[in-house]
């Protein structure tokens, strides 16, 4: 009966046997070849000696690991800017090429109470070197609230005189020129403020330029009393060419209303182009009045 379970065929026997034979030749030759090339059983010897030897020193250099070598012999890009001592973080000293214990020592400093009122204080960090101090000393600046007291009363002296010269004004008899002053002139006529200036300004901008000084009288507020003040030394006008501008852009000078832009571009449309104020002179939208203050503003 185990005939039925063990029985094999021929070339099922020479299979197994084959087999039994290669596993026989690969055990004989694995444990041959020590003998056959000792090299190969050194060359092991030496690998695993090496890497114990690798193993070795990373461990002793993670027990003498220095952040603070690292970080000096590890390239990193400097940002300067602008920074106060005072009141600036650690990654902001760091950004700026200072090493980690000296960026501590001055917020160990600062949390002691230590205020930074000079420049020259911040020379005095510990660690930090000369050449350092050099590099930064052109971004370094000192708040207000943090600069000494004779420092503090500069400053006030010195706006103090700049509030001075705001409220400056012209003497009696002084005369600036309408068309080419800006606001800062301007307020230097006694009568007239920032407010009344930019009106001025803006006014003479909207017209193209002004070419008489009683043109200020076109302005709300303004009196002729404040005309012996100024004078016209013929500046530049912006003229509007008639036979090539929008509505829009018409209307937008204060001497020509819609109505009148309309005509103008009408004109165009049946008549061709406009070669004088003449050809308007029969429609009654314009006025004699009209012409006289468009003359200088107008080009064809």
């Amino acid at each position: 009966m185990w005939k039925d379970f063990f029985y094999f065929t021929k070339t099922e026997r020479i299979g197994f046997y084959t087999l039994i034979i290669l596993i026989f030749v690969a055990l004989l030759v694995y444990w041959s070849v020590p003998y056959i090339n000792p090299s190969a059983q050194i060359n092991g010897e030496m690998d695993e000696e090496a890497y114990n030897r690798f193993i070795t020193s990373v461990h002793q250099r993670e027990k003498n690991w220095d952040f603070n070598d690292y970080y000096i012999h590890r390239k990193k890009e400097i940002i300067l800017a602008p920074f106060d001592p005072n009141t600036a973080d650690s990654v902001t000293f760091t950004r700026l090429g200072l090493q980690p214990y000296i960026a501590r020592n001055i917020l160990r400093y600062r949390a002691k109470g230590g205020k930074f009122r000079t420049l020259e204080s911040f020379a005095k960090v510990y660690g930090l070197s000369p050449d350092q101090y050099k590099l930064l000393a052109p971004y370094i600046y000192i708040g207000n609230n943090f600069l000494k007291k004779k420092d503090s009363l500069q400053q006030f002296s010195a706006k103090a005189d700049r509030d001075t010269l705001k409220f400056y004004k012209y003497p009696e008899g002084t005369v600036i020129s309408l068309d080419e002053a800006d606001t800062t002139e301007l307020k230097k006529i006694p009568g007239i403020g920032i407010g009344t200036a930019k009106r001025i300004i803006a006014y003479r901008e909207l017209l193209g330029g002004f070419y008489k000084v009683s043109q200020l009288q076109e302005i709300s507020h303004i009196t002729p009393e404040l005309n012996k003040w100024f004078t016209i030394r013929k500046g530049p006008i912006h003229r509007l060419n008639l036979n090539k501008f929008s509505i829009e852009r018409l209307t937008a000078h204060p001497y020509i209303n819609f109505y009148q832009a309309k005509v103008i571009t009408e004109y165009r449309k049946k008549k061709g182009a406009i070669k004088s104020l003449k050809d308007l002179s029969l429609y009654e939208e314009f006025s004699s009045k009209d012409f006289e203050r468009l003359a200088p503003y107008i080009c064809f």
